[in-house]
């Protein structure tokens, strides 16, 4: 995973949420990790990712996520199994 992965992932679990996460660094890290995604309705996204299915949503108004999405997106990444511990884990094989 490159160094930029690595840092989007980082910013996604901190706590509290950075707010300045925008959605096309949010696109590549999905691609990068090999995560299927497609538009559905309006500002909405079916991600698929290590047998994980959820909906994700554009930000409406700006690029930049809000809190509430990047709550919702650390979530979805920490049920498909993307953490920054598995990152640091892959690192050491």
């Amino acid at each position: 995973m490159s160094h930029k992965h690595e840092h989007m992932i980082q910013a996604i679990f901190q706590d509290p949420p950075s707010g300045n996460i925008h959605w096309r660094d949010v696109e590549s890290l999905l691609h990068h990790v090999g995560a299927e995604v497609e538009s559905l309705q309006g500002a909405r996204i079916k991600v698929n990712l290590n047998k994980t299915e959820g909906i994700l949503h554009r930000p409406h108004h700006s690029n930049v996520l809000n809190r509430q999405d990047i709550k919702h997106l650390r979530e979805f990444l920490a049920h498909a199994g993307i953490t920054p511990s598995m990152y640091e884990a892959s690192k050491h094989q």
